[in-house]
């Protein structure tokens, strides 16, 4: 039988480790889930009663029926406890941090109360329906709905680049691998900022992802108290096909099981419906973290591609001293060149001029 009926909606979920008092000692606990799983409280607006519901996969692990007389104690800082005597165990509650226990703490005395209130507004009605003079009040608990999950959020990427390959065969001029250079840290930049609007895109992606993986979770343990909800009624409503003198009374109740079936199934594909949106949700994100994948390593290309432009240029440059330092070199030995050759001349101006004067002497 399903923990939960058509009447009851969830008014408040959290996530904790689920154990029972071992029913021999009454001392030690006995964990039923191996890991956190979703405690949940109910409200039945049908019978106007709460519970506290938690299922471990289709099982049905907590099924609590909140009483007047009930208490949750606190035992320790992340850990709380509740008899319940119609089950006749005592339930332990392990939570992640002591925010969660509290809240719980304070969901279960408010619950509580309302349950008393609902309790004496019955007696009320009853008491007053005994007698003809008085007018039962009109009494209705309102709960609140479940919260919606938001919308994935959508990114758009560029998927640009320059290609600055160099040509090998000439040899590169410092000024126009200078230019070069210049241009490579503005590249890198534009797309170091692409890189962290992607990263910050991806983290809100991630959280959107978990919040939906852990909705599909939920609603998959929905389907299945669902499925196992309309099984059931399906073979009460058999069991009521099978008896021989039915009464007006069996066909009503015959009626209303269809109707609830005809209700659960509706709500079956509903969820169904809902499930296909976010697997096609989930594909898109895939797509973008593909986008996302495509634009890190363009973005490691021009990266390396400014690092040869880097090597480049420093090479450059080192020839560019050299060049000028053997030009340098040439020039003081022309100087030196040019100081010998005046010597020479020098020597032969005064050779020629004392050769003329013994020509004119000897004439």
């Amino acid at each position: 039988m399903s923990a939960t009926t058509m009447g009851e909606q969830p008014i408040y979920s959290t996530r904790a480790h689920v154990f029972q008092i071992d029913p021999n000692t009454k001392k030690n606990w006995l964990p039923t889930s191996k890991h956190a799983v979703t405690v949940s409280y109910f409200y039945d607006s049908t019978r106007n009663v709460y519970r506290i519901i938690s299922l471990d996969g289709t099982k049905a692990i907590i099924n609590s029926t909140i009483s007047p007389n009930m208490t949750f104690t606190k035992t320790s800082q992340k850990f709380g406890q509740w008899a319940d005597s119609r089950a006749n165990t005592v339930y332990g509650l392990g939570f992640s941090t002591e925010h969660h226990l509290s809240k719980f703490a304070e969901k279960f005395a408010e619950y509580k109360e309302a349950a008393r209130l609902a309790k004496e507004k019955s007696q009320e009605k009853m008491d007053m329906a005994t007698s003809p003079s008085q007018e039962s009040p009109a009494g209705e608990l309102s709960s609140p709905l479940t919260p919606v999950t938001p919308p994935m959020e959508n990114i758009n990427g560029t998927d640009e680049i320059c290609d600055t390959t160099p040509n090998s065969d000439a040899r590169p001029e410092p000024a126009q691998n200078a230019l070069a250079f210049a241009h490579s840290p503005a590249m890198t930049k534009h797309w170091e900022a692409e890189l962290e609007a992607l990263k910050g895109n991806n983290a809100k992606l991630t959280a959107a992802l978990l919040e939906s993986t852990a909705n599909v979770k939920q609603w998959k343990q929905q389907l299945a108290a669902y499925q196992e909800e309309a099984e059931r009624l399906h073979k009460r409503v058999t069991e009521l096909e099978c008896q021989s003198n039915q009464t007006p009374v069996i066909k009503s109740q015959k009626t209303e099981l269809n109707q609830t079936i005809e209700e659960l199934e509706t709500a079956l594909r509903d969820k169904e419906e809902e499930m296909e949106k976010l697997k096609e949700e989930l594909e898109n994100m895939n797509d973008l973290m593909e986008q996302k994948d495509t634009l890190t390593q363009k973005l490691e290309e021009t990266e390396l591609r400014s690092r040869v432009l880097e090597e480049q240029l420093a090479g450059a440059e080192q020839r560019l001293e050299e060049n000028q330092e053997e030009q340098e070199n040439f020039r003081k030995s022309l100087r030196t060149l040019l100081e010998l050759l005046d010597g020479k001349i020098f020597e032969l101006t005064e050779l020629r001029d004392t050769l003329a004067r013994l020509i004119e002497e000897a004439s």
